[in-house]
């Protein structure tokens, strides 16, 4: 095993989080292994949760991809034989970010910073939202389809638990942030080529029967496998610890960041342009805003914009690919899915890169590497659309661009703010940046089912003045937002 790179980890369970132990002598890192630890392996910033938490995670979130992209290329048509419109069928993808985004606030206060019942939470309402959305056809109720994916969007809070997961200062390192961040975007590459690929492919067989046909297989298809999730979850998941007095996250952070207060440099806790003499103690329980310097209140804005930009964009393409492709070109749904799909495809070994080379480029470089790659595709396709020239092979090019840029450039928001803030942040960073991915998907889907009735032009443009007022915005903060890497 030494000589193979990879050390094996152990855990020991404190009352304060899981301190990682290595128990091979090698301490070569290998960029592919998610449980790979640093030689000194009392550093905390390289530490990991456990192999199997990891698998249940990141897998779970490829899961939620998948449960979100699986119905794009059929639901336009799956709404107008029920008696829907495009509009309703955006209105139909964009409604689970609104439901989930009115129950993420309450049930963070009750998830006592822990993760397996907002887990377990979340399984059953995807299951149960999946079956609803598959018997609207057989009952003939237009409105059961969007009754289904409200009750699927609770499910979605899984989402800001993946993201806090994976940037939780207990169980993970610093440098190890922008890592498990970029496996949680190769997983919206995963959702981004299968999710409508396995649509497509599911309406084109169709199966032919009132119950199990090409509007609903895929429905009954995420409700069996996330019921195997479940089970699996069940028995490889292991929990952080709770402490005897905690009823919410912030309550059990308290005693986390006054130990790492003790253990850390006052720097590296320090908000950015202070001296530590000058910083405020820190109220775990309600993180002032007022006490953030400039610079970071800067950050937290430029990160949030970005993250609803860049899923607004996403979404909007998502929702806009299916009708304006049959528009144009006359394509299927299964047509549609494929061409979705192939974009996912090209983007991936990008996203995949990301992954292994998260570790030596900074947060800033990736966000503006990702930004301007997709920028480059609206831009193209902007062109397109007013000289009249929009022909298959450079729609498909602009929707690659798109596709892999803004992809990228969701990997670093979260990562960037949990190195940026203060430690207590951590738990209202990644609900932040959860709304801000809401707002851009609700709005982004309606936006998208809307553009042949706005417009080709008015669409584009939109979307790119979205990311030149974040180009604007990370441009004049681009020194302060210089974190550590990895």
């Amino acid at each position: 095993m030494a000589s193979s790179g990879i050390e094996l980890q152990t855990r020991i369970e404190t009352p304060e989080g899981f301190i990682s132990e290595s128990s091979s002598p090698s301490h070569a890192e290998s960029p592919l292994s998610l449980s790979s630890t640093p030689p000194e392996t009392d550093d905390d910033e390289f530490k990991l949760p456990s192999l199997s938490n990891l698998i249940i995670v990141i897998g779970g979130n490829i899961v939620h991809q998948l449960s979100a992209f699986i119905i794009v290329s059929s639901v336009s048509l799956y709404s107008i034989h029920l008696g829907g419109d495009e509009t309703f069928s955006g209105l139909v993808l964009g409604i689970p970010q609104v439901c989930s985004g009115l129950i993420l606030l309450p049930l963070a206060a009750l998830d006592g910073g822990r993760y397996r019942m907002p887990m377990f939470l979340s399984y059953g309402w995807l299951i149960l939202g999946s079956i609803l959305y598959s018997l609207a056809y057989p009952a003939s109720v237009l409105y059961l389809i969007l009754l289904g994916r409200m009750a699927t969007g609770v499910g979605y809070t899984a989402f800001m638990y993946s993201k806090r997961y994976c940037s939780d200062p207990r169980i993970v390192g610093v440098r190890q942030r922008t890592m498990l961040a970029a496996w949680l975007v190769v997983g919206q590459g995963v959702g981004l080529t299968a999710g409508p690929f396995l649509g497509g492919l599911l309406y084109n067989v169709g199966f032919g029967n009132e119950v199990f046909n090409g509007y609903t297989s895929p429905g009954w298809v995420m409700a069996m496998t996330y019921f195997a999730l479940t089970v699996g979850s069940v028995y490889l998941f292991r929990d952080v610890p709770a402490l005897p007095a905690a009823r919410s996250t912030t309550s059990i952070l308290r005693r986390f960041v006054r130990r790492e207060k003790r253990k850390m440099p006052s720097s590296s806790v320090t908000p950015l342009g202070q001296q530590p003499s000058e910083q405020p103690s820190p109220d775990v329980r309600n993180p002032s805003f007022a006490n953030l310097t400039w610079n970071q209140r800067g950050v937290l804005l430029t990160m949030s914009w970005f993250s609803m930009t860049n899923f607004f964009i996403l979404a909007s393409w998502e929702a806009n690919i299916p009708i304006f492709t049959q528009h144009l070109f006359n394509y299927s749904p299964y047509n549609a899915g494929n061409f979705i799909a192939l974009g996912g495809l090209v983007a991936f070994p990008v996203l995949f890169l990301n992954v292994l080379f998260s570790k030596r480029f900074q947060d800033r470089t990736t966000l503006a590497f990702g930004s301007s790659f997709g920028l480059a595709g609206l831009v193209l396709m902007l062109v397109l659309v007013a000289i009249d020239k929009v022909s298959k092979p450079l729609y498909f090019l602009c929707w690659c661009l798109v596709a892999t840029g803004f992809n990228i450039a969701t990997t670093c928001t979260l990562s960037l703010l949990s190195k940026q803030l203060p430690l207590e942040w951590n738990p209202w960073c990644s609900m932040v940046i959860q709304y801000a991915v809401y707002i851009g998907r609700v709005t982004g889907s309606v936006w998208g089912g809307a553009g042949l009735k706005v417009g080709e032009t008015k669409w584009v443009g939109l979307q790119i003045a979205l990311v030149g007022i974040g180009s604007v915005m990370y441009s004049h903060l681009w020194k302060d937002l210089k974190a550590k890497m990895g």
